[in-house]
């Protein structure tokens, strides 16, 4: 009988319990968490599903608090959740005993899954194919990093059901299948203080097309320098897709005098009315077109869920006017490369929120931006926002030529101080910009507590 150890208990791994648990109800497993007080928090309890609590089921060990990563050596296997870091235990980042929902899950269902995967792009994109994918079907399913644990839907799949699975870097780090359509976005600078490496974190995101075979489709934003550099050098076999905002694609979508082509066919107006704001959502357009043609979706169905997706919380998300001051949330961006196209899309950002958590990335294309195309004010927080604004201030200082730069700097110690400073200086028919180009992890649980928090202190004032 196999030794099975539940590696993190947070919401993937309460579903890996609750799995295991339906199908094998006595079988012996060890969950292991930093967590001190799992064995005794009723939180997760399962009795809705008929299934025991953890805090009282007599099959369950307990490896808790500060070592729960010692002597890992003693199972057989090792069912990790997304949100655990192994960085600092190089001697098992190969270790065949360590797999995930997500390695399971593909391996299971490889050929119904639609995987995407990017540093920024792919929460919107996954939401738009799944969107689009169910006007012509019912038999779709939604699973993954967008918030639902693949085995939670595990009795809903048939083998005609379409999976769409957003895939971060975490979950596609152990990995021994990919799926049947990859799409990959982009990579950047992101997730940092997870890995060893910027190479690490892009081998985990590569991770998505590296086990597809001859009938399987990878579709790429062939204008991402990194991914072509990816390409070349893998070099295997598989159906090609990919989106370019100007070049010629032979194979996959570009955009041309306003258009969007499909194959050399024009495809979509990019005048076209649609909620998603923005050149870099054209990309995640692009993205969706290329995975609903080769998943034979009619058309006019590609283009009507286009027009009619809305787009989801904390991406450029209109908060709304305020004493005649309009806000956007987009506390979704955590990198520099993020907030540079917020502000493109949005075109008259007079007020910008920057900083929090500061995982040590590059921030110097954000402050060539910035002194390039001068916001009137911005305000920062946290370690990252003091980061940028000593590397902003040591720019200018390093540049007489831009001192009589139009930018005003402020300091904010929390997001009750942002927003009242928010309200003091942006002028009235003016735009105030969250994107902060960085993690929330110093004052928020996640960066969807940081955007909720945020619009709540503006709706009340």
């Amino acid at each position: 009988m196999s030794n099975i150890l539940i590696l993190g208990f947070g919401r993937e791994g309460k579903s890996t319990y609750k799995y295991l648990r339906k199908s094998n109800p006595m079988g012996l497993l060890t969950i292991a968490d930093k967590n001190p007080n799992i064995a005794y928090d009723e939180i997760f309890n399962c009795g809705k599903d008929a299934l025991p609590c953890v805090s009282t089921d007599p099959n369950v060990a307990f490896k808790l608090g500060n070592d729960y990563l010692q002597n890992l050596d003693e199972y057989d296997i090792i069912i990790k959740s997304p949100g655990i870091s192994l960085k600092d235990f190089p001697e098992l980042m190969n270790d065949e005993r360590i797999t995930s929902q997500t390695d399971l899950f593909l391996q299971e269902f490889h050929k119904q899954i639609i995987g995407i995967t990017g540093t920024k792009g792919k929460s919107t994109t996954t939401a738009l194919i799944y969107h689009i994918l169910k006007k012509q079907s019912d038999n779709v399913i939604l699973v993954g990093n967008i918030g639902i644990p693949p085995f939670d839907l595990y009795e809903k799949i048939n083998e005609n059901t379409k999976i769409v699975a957003e895939l971060s870097s975490h979950q596609l780090q152990h990995v021994q299948a990919s799926p049947h359509i990859a799409v990959l976005l982009n990579i950047y600078q992101e997730h940092l203080d997870h890995y060893n490496s910027y190479e690490e974190y892009q081998q985990s995101k590569w991770n998505i097309t590296r086990y597809q075979n001859d009938d399987d489709f990878f579709v790429f934003n062939a204008d991402h320098e990194l991914l072509n550099e990816l390409w070349n050098y893998v070099g295997i076999s598989r159906k090609i897709y990919t989106f370019s905002a100007s070049e010629f694609q032979e194979k996959g979508c570009y955009i041309r005098n306003n258009w969007i082509y499909f194959n050399g066919e024009k495809f979509y107006n990019c005048s076209e009315p649609r909620y998603l704001k923005g050149e870099h959502n054209l990309l995640n357009i692009m993205a969706a077109i290329n995975v609903c043609r080769i998943c034979n979706i009619d058309d006019e169905i590609i283009r009507s869920g286009i027009a009619d997706f809305k787009g989801l919380p904390h991406r450029l998300e209109y908060v709304g006017t305020y004493h005649d001051i309009t806000f956007y949330n987009d506390s979704i961006s955590t990198i520099p490369e993020a907030t540079i196209a917020a502000v493109k899309s949005l075109g008259n950002v007079q007020t910008l929120i920057l900083g929090g958590f500061d995982r040590g990335i590059d921030y110097s294309p954000l402050v060539e931006f910035l002194i390039q195309n001068p916001i009137k004010n911005i305000i920062f927080i946290g370690e990252a926002g003091q980061r940028i604004s000593n590397l902003l201030i040591n720019k200018i200082l390093e540049n007489p030529q831009l001192r009589n730069n139009s930018l005003n700097f402020f300091d904010a110690k929390n997001y009750d101080e942002v927003v009242d400073l928010a309200f003091k200086i942006t002028e009235k028919n003016h735009t105030c910009l969250l994107s902060p180009a960085a993690s929330s992890y110093d004052m928020f649980k996640n960066f969807e507590h940081r955007g909720d928090y945020f619009k709540e202190r503006i709706m009340k004032k």
